[in-house]
């Protein structure tokens, strides 16, 4: 089920949110506590912060799916030293390995070589075992593990992995 990824229009917003939370609730229960489920959610899908975003040329979302239902979306940012992140990539559980991910992935790497960036970076939870092997699969690789202070007491404790273009 390969699709062509699109960019996320304003009146989508609300659609990614609502598809993030199936997607988080799915994954991440046994590598984070609700609580931090929930401030994530709150604080990274929040409409405002994702309009901004929008309307920023240094980031950039795209979804597959219908207009109202999407089925997966990506969201990256070019950074300061000729790098890109990859800052969201998730699909559907029930569509995973159907080739959703790969196509927004390709989107992103896109974006990324128009916009002159060397190599695509990102973050993934040490315990999100089938994440680590699909982005291996894709090219990345660890560069370095750390922990993030994301507030309220809450931290990240992540692979950084990285993928050249």
């Amino acid at each position: 089920m390969t699709e062509t990824p699109r960019r996320l229009a304003h009146d989508e917003i609300e659609a990614v949110a609502q598809l993030a939370r199936r997607v988080w609730q799915a994954t991440y229960p046994a590598l984070i506590t609700q609580a931090q489920i929930d401030f994530m959610l709150a604080d990274r899908y929040a409409a405002s912060r994702i309009r901004q975003q929008l309307d920023d040329p240094r980031h950039a979302w795209w979804i597959t799916g219908m207009a109202g239902a999407p089925n997966g979306f990506a969201h990256a940012l070019l950074g300061d030293h000729h790098d890109c992140k990859l800052d969201k990539l998730y699909v559907d559980p029930g569509l995973q390995r159907q080739g959703l991910g790969r196509a927004l992935l390709g989107a992103v790497r896109v974006w990324a070589q128009h916009h002159h960036a060397r190599c695509v970076r990102l973050q993934v939870n040490r315990g999100n075992v089938g994440a680590l092997k699909a982005y291996e699969h894709y090219g990345f690789r660890i560069i370095e593990s750390r922990v993030f202070d994301i507030g309220q007491g809450f931290v990240m404790d992540d692979h950084v992995m990285e993928m050249p273009l």
